[in-house]
Order: structure tokens, then sequence, then C-alpha cells
């Protein structure tokens, strides 16, 4: 009987435990964000909240495949993507749960997922770089399609590698179809486009004299102007509605797979709260997404901009053939 006893004794004390645990889950974030980005902002989090949480970095397109190839024993809570077309592939694949009707209003339509799968919490726009003290912006074209041209000769730097260049080639194939893409990919290897590894390399090679131009995310030129304190190097918000222009929005997703979408929801409502959204203007120098909070004062206002509107979750869709028109194009 005592054995008996102290058996029914463990049980209920292992019980005892088992729902102090469920009640402290820990929250699992798969981020393609970089870890410098944005570990201030989940550390604030985890200061706020009685909620543990547990990060795995990495690059969103591996994060992603990492995912699907999980399924449905991902431990992945929530998936912060860096851009809309690795979270968009798990859209596609339906594995994002529907973000509810409140949460979406916080943002402009354009910059989410059409089903609500996917939510934008940060943008950056594609942008010319260029040195001040050599080029008058007037004369650049509206569009990327312009540089194309023989007066603009090996002077404009592009990174072929880069995953934001794969993304904004697979917008143009979405905006402009196969052939005029290939066309324009081309043009720019005909005129010998100076090539670079990533953004913040071009942005430092203009602002070196390397190159006078180049095709970048927009808030590298503030990052390097804020590190450098002396820098030439200046931004041009291209006047055309094409991928040159492209805002490429950072997305969140709760997995469906999830055992804490409460908090999940939680987290993002944090990442779109009025403290996180201010962080993301002052310290990273994107776009601020949230109805009501002003970008940069070094920045226009996002209204103001010529971005052209897609489905940006079905940038998923063109990034394989983007990587295997630049390497026909042989950019590669």
């Amino acid at each position: 009987m005592r054995s008996r006893s102290l058996a029914i004794l463990l049980v209920v004390a292992a019980l005892a435990t088992s729902c102090g645990d469920d009640s402290t889950q820990t929250l699992t974030i798969y981020s393609g964000r970089s870890e410098e980005l944005v570990a201030p902002l989940i550390e604030q989090y985890r200061q706020q909240t009685d909620i543990a949480v547990e990060v795995r970095y990495g690059d969103s397109a591996e994060l992603a495949t990492t995912i699907l190839a999980e399924g449905d024993y991902s431990p992945a809570d929530v998936f912060l993507a860096q851009d809309p077309a690795s979270i968009g592939l798990l859209a596609l694949d339906g594995l994002l749960t529907k973000l509810d009707d409140e949460m979406m209003r916080l943002i402009p339509k354009r910059f989410s997922a059409e089903d609500s799968s996917w939510i934008g919490i940060s943008g950056r726009v594609r942008v010319v770089v260029y040195d001040t003290t050599i080029i008058d912006p007037a004369l650049f074209p509206a569009t990327e399609d312009g540089f194309t041209a023989p007066e603009w000769h090996r002077k404009v730097a592009i990174a072929p590698t880069n995953g934001s260049f794969l993304a904004f080639v697979a917008a143009k194939i979405l905006l402009d179809g196969e052939p005029a893409t290939l066309d324009w990919l081309k043009g720019m290897a005909s005129n010998q486009a100076p090539a670079y590894p990533k953004n913040s390399v071009i942005v430092a090679a203009v602002d070196n004299g390397d190159v006078p131009v180049g095709l970048a995310n927009h808030y590298y030129t503030l990052r390097r102007i804020n590190e450098q304190g002396d820098s030439v190097v200046a931004n041009h918000f291209l006047t055309g509605s094409s991928a040159g222009s492209l805002m490429m929005p950072a997305g969140v997703g709760i997995l469906k797979t999830s055992d804490n979408s409460v908090a999940a929801g939680d987290f993002i409502q944090f990442l779109l709260s009025t403290e996180s959204q201010l962080y993301i203007t002052n310290s990273t120098f994107e776009y601020p997404l949230r109805h009501g909070i002003p970008a940069h004062s070094s920045l226009p206002t996002l209204e103001s901009l010529t971005t052209p509107i897609l489905n940006l979750s079905r940038l998923a869709t063109t990034l394989d053939l983007a990587t295997d028109l630049v390497a026909e194009a042989g950019l590669l």
C-alpha cells in the first residue's frame, strides 16, 4: 500500500510539474532578420512579458525551407522574414494562420499578404545610390530601364548574387514579364555594370569613389552616413512605378502548427506597437509601416513614394526564375 501511495504521489507531482511548464511555454521565433537588428526588440518583449522566448537566427530563405522540411513537427511559432519572398513561400503553401482583421488594419494593405497570412512590420525601398560630388540626380531616368543606355556604361553597380537584388528581379518579372526582365539584365551585362557582393559594399564603393552610382536598398546609405559622418553618398528615389522603386517589407506570420498562437499574436502586436515602430525608424533607418508613425527625418514620407503595387507573396513563385535569368544574362 505504501508503494502504491508513493507511486500515486509521484504521478501527481509529475502532473503538477507538467502543468507548471504549460503556464510558462516558450515562444519560438525563427528570425531571418539579423540578431543585431532585432535582438534589442525581442529583449524588450521578454522584459515586458512573462513569456520565455527562444530565437533561431538564419537566412530567411533557408529558414523557410527548414520550416517546410519540418512540416507538422516544426517547433517554430513565429516566422520573422527579411523579405516577402521567403515568408510568401510559406503563405503559398498554406502554412501560416490568418491574422485578425484589427491587426491587419494597422498598416497599409499593399505591404502585407492579400490573404492576411502575414503582415509587414518595416520596409526597405530600392533606390539609386550616388556620389553627390560628381552626379546630378536630375540626370537619372524615371525607372531602372534607363540604366542600360550607353551613358551609364560601367557606372551603375549591382549585387547580382544578393537576395534583395534577386527579389527586385523577381518583382520585375511579375511587373514587366520574363522577356523584358531578361532584356534588362542583358542590357546591364552589356553595359558592364560593376558587380559587388551586397548592398553595403556597393554603398561603400560609391562613397569611396570606386563607382559613381549603385542600385541598393535605401537604409544602407543612411547607416553609412550615420557611421562615417563625413560621406558623399545620397539616395535617389526613382519617380516611375517600377521594380526599381519596390518597397520590400520584412514580414511576420504565425505557423498553423504553433501551440502558442496567443503569445505569437501578442508578439506581433508588440512589433507593431508605437514603441517598436519608433525603434525601427530611429535605429534601423527602415520605414515604419504602422499608420501614423513617421519615417526618419532624412527620408521622404511613405505616402510620397512611387512604389509598384503587386501581390508580394507571389515573389516566391518567381525567385528561382530570377536567379536563372541573372545567370542567363551572364551576371553571375
